[in-house]
């Protein structure tokens, strides 16, 4: 676990634009049950989230005239009992930090592993999020 002065800024770097900050596993399962679609970043220290995932998400979220109906997060190496709940429901996909996974009605629909995004553009980042949000939301 990191200490919470380090991660606080990273964590309002996602909830300073509408994502909701789950922390604990029960958070996790009411949040990606519920109907519509919810967006689901796992978050993290990495650099990869500072430099594409994050960004990405602002502006796909930002740009998008479709968008998920809720934006969750959960904290890699932080709240271990949600990160776990979180990657239960992303199943087959193995566990990745950062990743970003869309729900519609508690189906995973669509998937961002840790390889797509930082071996990625952000710019595709951002336009496989927005497709996502195109076909499901």
């Amino acid at each position: 676990m990191y200490p919470e002065y380090m991660v606080a800024p990273i964590r309002e770097d996602l909830t300073s634009i509408g994502f909701e900050q789950l922390m604990t596993a029960d958070e996790v399962e009411q949040a990606l049950k519920e109907e519509g679609t919810v967006l689901l970043a796992v978050n993290s220290v990495c650099g990869c989230a500072a430099s594409k995932a994050r960004p990405a998400l602002k502006m796909a979220v930002a740009s998008s005239d479709k968008r998920p109906a809720k934006l969750v997060t959960v904290f890699a190496g932080m709240e271990q009992d949600a990160v776990a709940k979180a990657r239960e429901h992303m199943l087959p996909y193995p566990p990745s930090s950062p990743s970003i996974a869309l729900f519609k009605d508690g189906e995973l629909v669509h998937m961002i592993e840790r390889y797509h995004i930082e071996g990625n553009d952000l710019n595709r980042i951002v336009d496989n999020l927005q497709g996502a949000f195109e076909a499901y939301c």
